[in-house]
C-alpha cells in the first residue's frame, strides 16, 4: 500500500509538472520521501536508508521556496542524506573486485562538472556546489562499488538530477519543462537506492533480521 500510493503521489507530481500544474507539484512533492521512507522502515531496512530518505524529504520541501536561504539549507539537507547513504554503503556494503575501476570516471565527472559550472555559478555558491558535488559523486561511486548494479544506477541516477539543477543555477540552457526530468530523475533515483539496497541485504543469509531486531526492540 505505501509503495503503491508512492507510485500514485510520484505520477501526480511528474504529471503536473509536465502540463504546468503547480499546486499539484506543491501537494504531491512532499509526500514522496516520507512516503518511500515508511515504505523502507516496514521493509526493516537500516535506519540510515530511512535517515537518507528523509533527509531527502527535507531538502524537497525546502527547494519549494525560491529563496538563496533555503536553495542552501536544502543543499545541507541533501548533502546530510548522501553522508547517511556513504555510511551506510560503507558499513554494510559488499567490497567488490572491480570496485576499483570505476574510480576514475566519477573522479573525472567531479573534476569536469565543477570546472565547466564553476565560471557561471554566483560567487556566493559555487564552494558549496563545489563541495556538495564531491558529496554526491562520492555517494554515487560507493554505491555502484560497494552495492551492486541496481543501487548503483540510482547513485548514477541521483547524481544526473542533481547536475541538472546545478546547470539551471549556472544559467545554462536547459530541456523543455526542466523541473520534471530533475524529478523524474531524482524520484527513480532515491526509490533505485532504497530498493536495490533492501533487495541487497536481503540477499544476504541473516543482516536483515538483525536490522529487524534492532528495530522491534527500539520504543
Amino acid at each position: 500500500m505505501l509503495l503503491a500510493c508512492f507510485a500514485a503521489a510520484t505520477l501526480t507530481d511528474l504529471v503536473s509538472l509536465a502540463v504546468g500544474f503547480g499546486g499539484g507539484h506543491l501537494v504531491a512533492k512532499p509526500l514522496l520521501m516520507p512516503l518511500l521512507a515508511a515504505w523502507a522502515a516496514v521493509r526493516r531496512a537500516p535506519r540510515l536508508l530511512v535517515t537518507a530518505l528523509l533527509c531527502g524529504w527535507g531538502g524537497d520541501v525546502l527547494l519549494l521556496s525560491d529563496t538563496d536561504g533555503a536553495f542552501l539549507a536544502g543543499m545541507a539537507f541533501f548533502a546530510a542524506g548522501h553522508v547517511c547513504y556513504i555510511a551506510l554503503f560503507g558499513r554494510h556494503g559488499t567490497p567488490r573486485a572491480r570496485a576499483l575501476l570505476p574510480a576514475p570516471v566519477y573522479a573525472l565527472t567531479l573534476v569536469t562538472t565543477v570546472a565547466l559550472l564553476w565560471p557561471d555559478l554566483p560567487a556566493d555558491l559555487r564552494i558549496p556546489v563545489a563541495a556538495y558535488s564531491t558529496l554526491v559523486v562520492a555517494m554515487a561511486y560507493t554505491a555502484a562499488a560497494r552495492f551492486g548494479l541496481v543501487t548503483g544506477l540510482g547513485g548514477a541516477l541521483f547524481l544526473f538530477s542533481d547536475t541538472l539543477i546545478a546547470t539551471g543555477v549556472a544559467d545554462w540552457p536547459r530541456l523543455p519543462r526542466p523541473d520534471f526530468w530533475i524529478m523524474l530523475t531524482y524520484v527513480a533515483a532515491q526509490f533505485l537506492l532504497a530498493s536495490g539496497t533492501r533487495r541487497a541485504l536481503e540477499a544476504r543469509p541473516g543482516p536483515m533480521a538483525t536490522y529487524g531486531e534492532v528495530r522491534s526492540t527500539t520504543p
